[in-house]
């Protein structure tokens, strides 16, 4: 393997690490209050009633 294709393999591998990096570092948890958690859970749980019906 030449020098130039060591380097392309690298900065590749780099920049693909970096990438990872940046969306983890940027990626938020919702901070949702009791009524929307108890809207989501009702929801869920309709959803999951019509699965089971048809």
């Amino acid at each position: 393997m030449s020098f130039v294709e060591l380097m392309i393999i690298i900065l590749a591998l780099g920049s693909i690490i970096g990438a990872i990096m940046v969306l983890k570092k940027s990626a938020k948890k919702f901070d949702l209050s009791e009524e929307q958690l108890a809207k989501i859970k009702k929801r869920n749980e309709d959803l999951d009633r019509e699965d089971r019906e048809s």
